[in-house]
């Protein structure tokens, strides 16, 4: 398959400051500087980073994959093979490959951003729908949400192995690795997280108390303890695995706010979006404090987040106003 062309062009950062009200200015105010996307039209899902600080996308409406320069602005984009493929999660493995799910084809894409090259594969779910991936173990783990699957693939044979969720109609959605290797997948369709054995694939299903619970997106801290956005009752939820004890706390914006994309962050801080409210939210653990920031462009869904631990940056795809976003992670306790 002959690499695709890159396309690049200078968004320019879209600089939009907004400070929140954290109180006494006990720390810098935190702010959110936008980066438009150039290409008309552009639907950002989800982003990933390289270790050299580039932030990789996916452009679900123009079947792009994307790259932005934070140092330059510079935008360069890589046509998919396969035309209006709907790229949906992507991730960024440790040999510096761009992963991503083409979730209206069935197909898993991988980008080697040295030639600009994009192979797929396809993966064979019931109702052909990639969503999530994970680069970990050597493997690519996805989840299927309407086929009510996950798989893996193995990227030196390119074959793939199918699960299917023991729950009907669980939905699998977010998934993540925990520090003792397990996977971690959030069941929207249930009030259940998935915990899978890489070794075997299998999928222990964990019960969160309330019946109402829905975790959408889904994020693991240093300590193994795994947190999601509770979607349909506006809450962030915690389950510590080494007890299965669960707490919960409601979020700033109330039992409407449809909390979705999720990430620890430096000094332990989970970060997610509201996507009903257009804020983000910050939450220290230590002293269950919560501080929010508007986003600046009104309209704009957080479906997901990445963190560059290296610079201390929580990269957002901010759907809906085809802009990528930033937030310069403090590293003080407020």
């Amino acid at each position: 398959m002959n690499a695709p062309s890159p396309r690049v062009a200078r968004g320019g950062a879209l600089v939009i400051s907004l400070c929140a009200a954290l109180g006494a200015a006990r720390h810098a105010a935190l702010t959110i500087e936008e980066y438009k996307i150039p290409q008309a039209g552009a639907f950002p899902h989800d982003p990933a980073v390289g270790a050299d600080g580039s932030v990789w996308y996916t452009d679900q409406a123009n079947s792009l994959i994307g790259r932005l320069d934070p140092a330059s602005g510079r935008f360069s984009t890589f046509p998919t093979p396969t035309p209006r493929s709907g790229p949906h999660g992507i991730v960024v493995a440790r040999d510096g490959k761009v992963w991503y799910t083409a979730n209206a084809a069935d197909k898993l894409g991988v980008l080697d951003p040295s030639t600009g090259k994009i192979t797929e594969y396809r993966t064979g779910t019931a109702a052909g729908d990639p969503h999530t991936p994970l680069a970990t173990g050597g493997a690519i783990w996805f989840t299927a949400q309407q086929s009510n699957q996950y798989g893996r693939l193995d990227p030196s044979t390119g074959s793939v192995r199918l699960f299917p969720v023991a729950t009907a109609h669980a939905l699998p959605y977010g998934m993540v690795a925990a520090p003792d290797g397990s996977i971690w997948v959030a069941l929207f369709g249930t009030n259940r997280l998935g915990k899978i054995d890489p070794a075997t694939g299998a999928m222990t299903e964990v019960p969160l108390p309330d019946e109402g619970t829905r975790p959408r997106r889904i994020a693991v801290d240093g300590t193994g303890r795994v947190w999601f956005t509770d979607y349909s009752r506006g809450r962030l939820g915690m389950m510590d695995p080494k007890t299965n004890a669960v707490r919960e706390f409601p979020s700033p914006g109330g039992d409407r706010a449809s909390p979705y994309g999720i990430a620890v962050g430096t000094g332990g801080r989970i970060w997610y979006d509201e996507s009903a409210t257009g804020q983000v939210v910050s939450f220290d653990p230590a002293t269950e404090h919560f501080e929010t920031v508007a986003i600046p462009t009104h309209g704009a869904i957080v479906r997901n987040m990445s963190v560059d631990s290296t610079r201390s940056r929580l990269w957002l795809a901010l759907s809906g106003t085809s802009r990528l976003g930033r937030i310069d992670l403090p590293t003080t306790r407020p």
